[in-house]
């Protein structure tokens, strides 16, 4: 026979020991129960008291042997040996169930005594077993006592329920949780090089190096590291028992609803640290770009660490608390998760339909990106209506953030169209337009994959032809930099000097060349395009040389010079007015051309060579002819100013973009 129990616990074992009997008859019922009682210390592992023998076992007691034996004999016999008023089991299981449900009731009165009312259970294991054991004792039990027990039960639980998930989580450092939880993911944010990034326009210096250690600006972390953020590993089991005895005891809505809006609360405060703040659609459309470029950052980087990291981990430790019922595990999840989830969604929507600018484009990309990209996992996450309602609302945003894209590079496009200026750059320099084109194209192409399938079917009028093997994202950068060459034509006319409009169509065009050339543009455009423009730079090159030395290589000729020979003053006023003529004319191009400024050093050295292939030669020759009909004369001095090397030490001082008197 079992040890008898330690004194002040055989009421905790006998409300245990009928819990487990009147469960008897639903095997699952009574594993699950098991499990709950199992978990409590030494006073419920007493499982003889708990399990007592049935009758006719071995060594049983209540006379279990004697009644089995008659009962055989009465089936061999004629009923004789039958034993009369013997006692009713029911009547003495339903006597010890009472017994039971009373000591279990006078547990649970006893902590709704003013002494014990402000108390918490969970201050010591010892109490914390013997109220639970207490509570799963009176589920399903009857009378008044027992029921008005069991409500004062569960009203408590519940309580400690709220005030355990509260005090289990960590505490959230606004400075650091979002630096906490970045290290803790491996998570890709969207980044810019910042080798691509040469503009004059804070929108694009705002996207250069935002990424982490990595190169690239990747950052990589240990996911499994981001639990103690959330719910402490100790405070997991405690809420589990909770649950496990209000879900029995028919309680599982009140469970959920605490569950849900202190969870709710806590992930809702995770996302305003990570600095996701709950935004209108006409608060967003009133913020200033560079506060809501910020926000937009940051709804990149959260939207991935709420997918993969907090929502994740609040999956699987909702699962553990609720293990005992896969219905309250769903809907406490979802009514934890749904608002942060949807006030992520509402502000990616409210940027999918908001008013469309040209600086927005490369964050609405990413958005568009990393949406698309946590979407499976988000799915995943959720199941039923909830996962079909998360999809539904996701997938549409994604749809709009698309639109957005394609309607802002259709917009830029309009806008390279239209832009006005009128004032032409001091020497010849190359137009901030261009800069600002070149750089937002260039930033295209890393955003290949994505925006090769939203322009798929986009027309950009540039479509067949020669062009008809490029990708759709090739078509849509060649279309923006055709619209920006025309502009630039068009720029040019604004010079009154041909030589200067050929000097800044040079600088643009090589400029637009040389950052497809070192990009990823190579491969959309191709070493044809290239090979064209080149061919365009050197056009603009003669027409550079032929408009402005024609002049100056004319007084270099023979042609219109008197037909005499020897000395004849006719021949020497002619010599005078050529070197005349031609120190005028070189001084004035060194006047102007040194102010010009080429901007590629490989350029501006070409172009001084091609100068100086042409005009030296022509000046050596002409002076070597020509110098002794001069000498000896007074003031030839005053004619042949410039010996050859003069005027090539002149002409190194061109394009150089220097200020007169400077």
């Amino acid at each position: 026979m079992a040890a008898a129990p330690p004194d002040g616990q055989e009421k905790v074992i006998a409300a245990a020991q009928y819990n487990v009997k009147s469960l008897a008859s639903s095997k699952n019922a009574a594993d699950d129960m098991i499990r709950i009682l199992s978990g409590f210390d030494n006073r419920l592992s007493l499982m003889s008291d708990l399990f007592p023998p049935p009758p006719g076992a071995a060594g049983g007691g209540g006379g279990g042997g004697p009644i089995l034996e008659a009962d055989e004999g009465t089936s061999q016999g004629d009923g004789e040996g039958h034993e009369e008023d013997e006692p009713d089991p029911d009547d003495d299981a339903a006597a010890r169930a009472e017994e039971e449900w009373d000591a279990a009731a006078e547990v649970i009165e006893r902590w709704e005594s003013p002494a014990a009312r402000d108390r918490t259970v969970f201050g010591s294991r010892e109490d914390a077993e013997e109220y639970l054991a207490a509570a799963a004792c009176l589920a399903g039990a009857q009378g008044p006592r027992a029921e008005a027990a069991l409500q004062a039960a569960m009203a408590r639980l519940e309580d400690e329920f709220r005030h355990m998930l509260i005090r289990g989580a960590s505490p959230l450092a606004a400075e650091d949780l979002q630096a906490s939880l970045l290290r803790r993911l491996s998570l890709t944010v969207p980044s810019f090089n910042s080798s691509a990034v040469d503009l004059d326009c804070p929108s694009f210096a705002n996207h250069a190096g935002e990424g982490g250690d990595e190169p690239g600006g990747r950052s990589s972390v240990s996911d499994d590291e981001i639990s103690p953020y959330l719910i402490a590993p100790d405070t997991v089991g405690a809420l589990r028992d909770i649950a496990d005895v209000m879900l029995r005891a028919g309680y599982a809505p009140e469970l959920c609803q605490v569950y849900g809006e202190v969870r709710r609360d806590t992930l809702m405060e995770c996302l305003a640290v990570l600095g996701v703040d709950k935004m209108s659609l006409e608060e967003v459309q009133r913020v200033e770009w560079g506060v809501l470029d910020g926000k937009m950052k940051k709804w990149i980087q959260a939207l991935k660490v709420v997918v993969r990291g907090l929502l994740a981990e609040e999956r699987r430790i909702c699962s553990q608390i609720l293990a005992a019922d896969p219905n309250a595990e769903e809907e406490c999840f979802t009514e934890a998760a749904k608002g942060c989830v949807l006030q992520l969604l509402n502000f990616g929507d409210a940027i999918a339909i908001g008013k469309r600018s040209s600086e927005k484009l490369f964050r609405i990309l990413g958005m568009y990106e990393a949406l698309a990209e946590v979407l499976p996992e988000l799915e995943g996450l959720f199941s039923g209506e909830a996962k079909d309602f998360i999809k539904e609302e996701a997938e549409g945003i994604l749809v709009r953030l698309g639109d957005a894209v394609r309607g802002t590079i259709a917009e830029f496009a309009s806008a390279i169209q239209g832009e006005t200026s009128r004032r032409p750059l001091p020497g010849g320099e190359i137009h901030p337009l261009t800069r600002y084109v070149m750089n937002y194209v260039r930033l295209l192409a890393d955003y290949n994959a994505s925006l090769n399938q939203l322009l798929e079917y986009w027309d950009t009028e540039l479509n067949g032809g020669d062009n008809a093997n490029m990708t759709p994202l090739g078509h849509c950068v060649l279309m923006l930099i055709t619209h920006l060459q025309s502009k630039i034509d068009e720029k040019s006319r604004l010079y009154e000097d041909e030589a200067l409009q050929n000097i800044f169509l040079m600088n643009n065009l090589l400029y637009i060349v040389q950052k497809v050339k070192d990009s990823e543009l190579k491969t959309l455009l191709g070493d044809n395009w290239i090979r064209k423009r080149r061919g365009q730079i050197r056009q603009y090159s003669t027409g550079y040389l032929r408009s402005s030395w024609a002049r100056v290589l004319a007084c270099l000729r023979d042609d219109g010079l008197p037909q005499t020979m020897g000395s004849s003053s006719a021949l020497k006023n002619a010599l005078k007015d050529r070197f005349k003529n031609f120190n005028l004319a070189f001084e004035e191009l060194y006047r102007t051309q040194t102010s010009w400024r080429v901007v590629d050093p490989q350029l501006r050295e070409e172009l001084k060579i091609s100068i100086s292939e042409k005009v030296l030669p022509a000046y050596r020759s002409f002076v070597g002819r020509f110098r002794g009909q001069l000498e000896g004369g007074r003031g030839s001095a005053r004619y042949i100013k410039y010996n050859p090397e003069d005027l090539e030490n002149q002409v190194s001082d061109f394009f150089e973009g220097k200020r007169p008197n400077a």
